[in-house]
C-alpha cells in the first residue's frame, strides 16, 4: 500500500476499504482488519473479536471514514478493551454494540467503568489471567501507561499500571499480540514469539516510541507488523497520532515484514513455522 500525505504533512493510508457481513461470516482460517486508529476485527474461522473498537464519536477530528458502522455490526463474540483513554474506550461504541456482543473484556477498572457508565457488566482480568472467547485462548500482557497520573486535569484517581494492558490472543492459525499503549518494558522483549504484532510505533514518551518500537521489532525479527495507531487522528502536533510507516521501515530488521493496511483490510494470519 503506498502512503499519502494529509493536508498538514501526516501520512495517512490510502483510502478506506468498507465492511460487511463477509467480515464476521465463517471463514477457514484468521483474518485481522484494521479499524482505525487502534482498533481492529478478528475473525478467527468465525470467532469475531473487536479490540478497542472507536466506530463513531471520536473526540478529535479524523483523517479517515471508518470501515464499518456500528448499525452494521452484526455480531461479536467478544470486545477487548485495553484501557481507558477515550482513543481506546469509547462510550458510544460499547453502548451501541451492547445488544450484538457477547461479552466486553479488561483490566478490573476499565470493566468497573462499563458497568458504572454504561451498564455493561464486562469481565475485569488481572494481567497475566487467561480466559477464552471462542476458539481463541486470550491473556492480558502488562502495559506501562499511567500518564493521568502527571497531570493535574487528568489525575481523578491513582492509576495502577493494571489499569492497562495488551492482549495475547492463541487462534487456531497462530498468535496474535496486541501490546497496547505501552512504554517499553523489558518484559515485553521477552515474550513467545508471536505470529503477528499489532504494532504502536507512535514517539511518544507514553507510547513505545520510536527507538522503542525499533527495540521490540528486533526481539522478534521475524514477526509481521501490522501497523496502528497511526493516520487516523487529524492532530499533526500529537505525537501519539503521528507514526510514519516509512520512518520506521528505514530501521527496523526485515523491513518487508511491516505491514501497512487500509483501514478495512484483511491480513490473514499465517503460523511463523509455515512462512519459512
Amino acid at each position: 500500500m503506498m502512503i499519502q500525505r494529509s493536508a498538514r504533512g501526516q501520512a495517512v493510508p490510502e483510502r478506506t476499504e468498507p465492511m460487511g457481513r463477509e467480515a464476521f461470516e465463517r471463514i477457514d482460517h484468521t483474518e485481522i482488519r484494521w479499524l482505525g486508529n487502534a482498533g481492529a476485527l478478528i475473525n478467527s474461522r468465525g470467532t469475531t473479536i473487536m479490540t478497542d473498537p472507536v466506530l463513531s464519536g471520536f473526540d478529535m477530528p479524523l483523517l479517515i471514514e471508518m470501515p464499518i458502522a456500528e448499525a452494521q455490526v452484526p455480531h461479536l463474540d467478544g470486545i477487548l478493551l485495553t484501557h481507558c483513554d477515550n482513543d481506546h474506550y469509547s462510550r458510544g461504541t460499547c453502548k451501541a454494540l451492547k445488544e450484538v456482543t457477547d461479552g466486553y473484556h479488561g483490566p478490573h477498572y476499565v470493566a468497573g467503568l462499563l458497568e458504572e457508565e454504561l451498564g455493561i457488566s464486562g469481565h475485569g482480568h488481572d494481567i497475566g489471567e487467561r480466559f477464552t472467547v471462542g476458539n481463541t485462548g486470550i491473556s492480558l500482557t502488562p502495559a506501562w501507561h499511567n500518564w493521568q497520573n502527571e497531570s493535574p486535569k487528568h489525575h481523578t484517581r491513582e492509576f495502577a499500571r493494571e489499569d492497562y494492558c495488551g492482549f495475547w490472543l492463541d487462534t487456531p492459525d497462530g498468535s496474535i499480540w496486541i501490546p497496547g499503549d505501552s512504554r517499553l518494558l523489558e518484559e515485553q522483549l521477552h515474550m513467545p514469539v508471536p505470529d503477528a504484532i499489532l504494532f504502536d510505533f507512535s514517539d511518544s514518551r507514553w507510547h513505545i516510541g520510536m527507538d522503542g518500537a525499533v527495540k521490540m521489532a528486533a526481539a522478534y525479527p521475524d514477526t509481521p507488523l501490522i501497523l496502528w495507531h497511526w493516520g487516523s487522528v487529524d492532530a499533526p502536533e500529537w505525537k501519539e497520532f503521528n507514526g510514519d510507516p516509512d520512518q520506521l521501515r528505514a530501521r527496523v530488521v526485515n523491513p518487508e515484514r511491516v505491514v501497512v493496511l487500509n483501514p478495512g483490510e484483511a491480513y490473514r494470519l499465517t503460523r511463523l513455522s509455515k512462512q519459512r
